[in-house]
């Protein structure tokens, strides 16, 4: 009785963002017009003094040029290899879980892959699995909303939880504790176990692979992820049966390559699929360990530069990518100064004058540090 009535309570969704309606659903409430950017440097600040992440948004900047033609050059390049990758997770999947699913992609670096994922499905098997996209925050939880929503909709199916990448693990760590209470609350037992595109973490059991390389989707923010801002929870914002909270940036439409990106990596289908069933299988019979060696690297990197909270360093290719986006970046880490993924990473760092630094020996191929707020890091 307790979870009907709760159920009973959910706003249903109202179309936001830029996918077509068969390839995602955002499970979001559209707070446009109830929400303005705050600016990078007095967000740093906040977010360092104790506001949290989510309460506030990022300002989202139009890409120059020279970095929309990387993101179209990269594509270019990287379309069959992210297209093996999502048929060889989407292959895992299937086996491991069968077929009465339904994909819940977190927003927004997961939405991209859960569109692919669908697709992938639907052009190998013709099954058509059904894609919402949701809110996850580190410090507060899944959207519950969201969730149930899910299990009201589909009631014989169950849940699983794709993002786009693995950087320390947090997120994967704030996904199991969100299962776990979930079924301490409600009784209900939720499958906790994320899916990726990317593992260069270490950090789950199904991936496509563990190589740091760029996933053009990481180049961009709204522009790639549909037109959808970072998710936002924020009492005088989200109700208590309102879903998670983001902003449509229905003004960049003439910027939009969401639909572009997962096209043109659908395009490739063709080509993988005998690779993609190859390797899912065979690791499927010699499982990869879940080591967390990522991690263990992330403590190397705070004990030698000193850095007294962990939260400051974002390791791989997506979590740099999104430092020197929207955060205030003190200095950027990479492996190969020659890496031909780490163009972007290039030319963000040079655009807002944030030094680069080789430095050898970890699970990543880069690692955005952010600078602290009050004092210099050593």
């Amino acid at each position: 009785m307790l979870k009907m009535r709760y159920l009973h309570g959910v706003h249903p969704p109202k179309p936001i963002g830029s996918y077509k309606t068969e390839d995602a659903v955002f499970l979001l409430k559209d707070i446009s017009n109830a929400i303005q950017e705050t600016g990078t440097e007095d967000r740093e600040e906040l977010i360092q003094r104790g506001k949290h992440y989510s309460e506030m948004l990022p300002i989202e900047y139009k890409p120059t040029k020279e970095y929309l033609d990387l993101f179209h050059q990269t594509l270019l390049q990287t379309a069959d290899k992210v297209a093996l990758s999502v048929g060889t997770v989407a292959e895992l999947i299937l086996k491991k879980r069968g077929e009465h699913l339904v994909i819940a992609s977190l927003a927004r670096a997961g939405t991209p892959i859960g569109v692919l994922i669908k697709r992938y499905l639907k052009y190998k098997y013709q099954i058509d699995i059904p894609h919402y996209s949701l809110s996850i925050i580190r410090g507060k939880g899944i959207d519950k909303n969201a969730i149930f929503y899910i299990l009201q909709n589909h009631r014989e199916a169950e849940i699983q939880f794709v993002d786009g990448w693995t950087g320390k693990g947090a997120i994967t760590q704030v996904l199991k504790a969100a299962c776990d209470d979930f079924y301490q609350q409600y009784s209900i037992l939720l499958n906790s176990e994320l899916a990726v595109l990317a593992d260069p973490g270490h950090c789950v059991a199904t991936f496509g692979t563990r190589e740091d390389f760029l996933i053009p989707s990481a180049c961009l923010n709204s522009t790639v992820s549909g037109l959808v801002s970072r998710t936002v929870l924020r009492d005088d914002l989200i109700g208590p049966h309102d879903f998670h909270g983001a902003k449509f940036y229905r003004e960049w439409r003439q910027e939009d390559v969401s639909n572009l990106f997962v096209d043109r990596v659908a395009e490739c289908f063709p080509n993988v699929l005998v690779e993609a069933e190859q390797r899912a299988n065979q690791m499927l019979e010699n499982p990869s360990e879940v080591t967390w060696s990522g991690l263990r690297d992330i403590g190397t990197i705070q004990k030698m530069f000193k850095i007294k909270d962990i939260n400051l360093i974002k390791p791989g290719v997506g979590e740099t990518t999104r430092v020197l986006l929207r955060r205030v970046p003190w200095k950027i880490l990479v492996n190969d100064l020659n890496n031909p993924y780490l163009k972007h990473i290039t030319i963000l760092a040079k655009e807002r004058g944030v030094p680069i630094e080789e430095f050898y020996n970890t699970s990543y191929s880069c690692c955005g540090i952010i600078r602290s707020v009050g004092e210099e890091v050593l």
